[in-house]
């Protein structure tokens, strides 16, 4: 068989995935966009502009023009181009495979041509599309097949560094790269939600193949993880599940709460944008108070806003964050903690151990086991 005709079929895809294989992406950037893999690159065949184009073009004409047009907007310096790019990342990606949506002409062009330059990948059967469906049916397969323990407790008990210390885990708020509260933005951005299920698909093929039969950890989420959404099924699976509670005290979540809010943001911030990176915290910080002012009250919002305030003109002036504990437990007090306690109230039946983060860890690496 030549290299030319290597079509990936459906029943391959696992083992890819498996393998951490390299994608190359052929689609347009704005198709990129809405969702990809993390091992993919995207070097379009056909950018956003031309593939509107082209398609306008297969509305108005048919397909033999749209293929005609594609053809005459592909060409010279800039199909070169393209044949380059792809090219090169197949040789620095050992075992590149590449897709377009649904394995139709881009991506059968596109390999053609670097077929022509002497580089050969395989193709991906029903493209992106399919990859996904693979995706999507894992995250179904594993609610319906997967026992599943949550780690619960108050707001600084450090329960997403808990889960991360089980091998068989999954850390969703680190797939939506958000804290899942107010306060919960992280200067990176968000995925796409399609982003979010894919990678989600991808850690539970990965990690059920590498520790079958076994317990999963989740961290106690609501269902939006900032605008990422856990899939139904898994979610309904996720609530239905146990709970084991961290407990800590006030004094050690208050200093945890200060180092992830406070001075890793500030970094965060600060590196990412050099000129203006404190004011954007400060900006941060202070949206993330007002989406709770309803739920505060204006009278609580106020006092907590003013300590606030005044934390932060002192790190600013003297960088000295040791303010910032006073709005961190007015806030606990006022807000946080009374959530929490009433939405553990809600599902007493499903806590079955507490303790300190040391025993809980303990604890869910022994069930994880069973």
């Amino acid at each position: 068989m030549k290299m030319l005709d290597h079509i990936v079929r459906s029943e391959e895809f696992r083992d890819l995935f498996l393998a951490h294989t390299p994608f190359l992406d052929v689609r347009a950037e704005v198709e990129f966009a809405k969702g990809g893999f993390p091992t993919s690159k995207n070097i379009p065949i056909l950018n956003d502009d031309e593939r509107q184009l082209v398609g306008t073009c297969y509305k108005q004409k048919g397909r033999e023009a749209a293929v005609e047009l594609g053809h005459k907007l592909v060409a010279g310096d800039t199909k070169d181009q393209r044949i380059q790019a792809w090219c090169d990342f197949a040789k620095a990606n050992a075992n590149t495979h590449m897709y377009c949506w649904r394995g139709g002409m881009r991506s059968n062009y596109a390999r053609q041509w670097m077929h022509e330059a002497g580089v050969d990948v395989p193709l991906i059967d029903g493209g992106f599309k399919a990859l996904r469906r693979l995706l999507i049916d894992t995250i179904d397969k594993a609610a319906a097949e997967v026992p599943i323990i949550r780690i619960g407790g108050k707001t600084g008990t450090r329960k997403t560094a808990l889960v991360n210390a089980v091998d068989f885990s999954i850390d969703l708020e680190g797939h939506a790269n958000h804290r899942g509260s107010s306060f919960g933005y992280r200067v990176s951005g968000v995925p796409s939600q399609i982003d979010f299920e894919n990678a989600l698909g991808i850690e539970l093929l990965q990690k059920r193949h590498a520790f079958q039969g076994r317990t999963l950890i989740v961290e106690d989420e609501s269902q939006s993880i900032g605008p990422s959404t856990i899939p139904k099924d898994f979610y309904d699976k996720m609530r239905a599940a146990d709970v084991a509670i961290v407990e800590m005290p006030v004094a050690d979540r208050v200093q945890c709460i200060l180092r992830e809010y406070v001075i890793e943001m500030t970094q965060e911030f600060l590196e990412a944008h050099p000129d203006n990176g404190f004011e954007l915290f400060v900006d941060y910080l202070t949206q993330s108070l007002m989406r709770v002012k309803r739920r505060l009250g204006l009278e609580r919002y106020q006092k907590i806003s003013a300590l606030m305030d005044a934390a932060l003109k002192k790190q600013e002036e003297q960088d000295d964050t040791s303010d910032h504990e006073g709005w961190i437990v007015a806030l606990l007090a006022d807000y946080y903690d009374p959530m929490c306690e009433y939405q553990l109230g809600k599902q007493s039946d499903k806590i079955i151990f507490h303790g300190s983060y040391d025993e809980v860890l303990e604890w869910a690496k022994e069930r994880s086991l069973l």
